[in-house]
């Protein structure tokens, strides 16, 4: 028997400050506050992407390192780089170009939790 999957995908992270981070998954990626618990410290923001928020869990210490990172594909990763460095956003060096396959930048949110994003370029749709 095989596992009967819903088309609903959560990406957790821990973060230090739920409303700061928030506020930033908001103005840098766009996102959209699906809801807050405070009494837990959780929320969930939605991508864009059908099926797939992201949950935020406010927690005393964040963990470097390790884990899985979540990968947002893009249109243009040129226009997306401008647009993360007019904002500040830290990154891990330039754009990494795999030819005919794809580009790929990995950049950081405020608590230091990696993300990446890529351009395919086998399917520019």
């Amino acid at each position: 028997m095989a596992l009967d999957y819903s088309r609903e995908v959560t990406g957790s992270m821990g973060v230090s400050d739920l409303g700061r981070s928030i506020t930033w998954y908001q103005d840098i990626l766009g996102f959209e506050l699906v809801y807050r618990v405070d009494d837990i410290g959780w929320c969930e923001l939605s991508t864009g992407f059908d099926g797939f928020t992201i949950g935020l869990s406010q927690v005393e210490k964040v963990q470097q390192g390790g884990g899985a990172t979540n990968v947002f594909g893009v249109k243009d990763i040129d226009v997306a780089k401008a647009f993360l460095d007019e904002r500040g956003v830290r990154q891990d060096g330039d754009i990494q170009h795999v030819p005919g396959m794809v580009k790929l930048i990995t950049f950081y949110d405020p608590d230091g939790n990696a993300m990446m994003l890529a351009q395919n370029l086998a399917d520019p749709g």
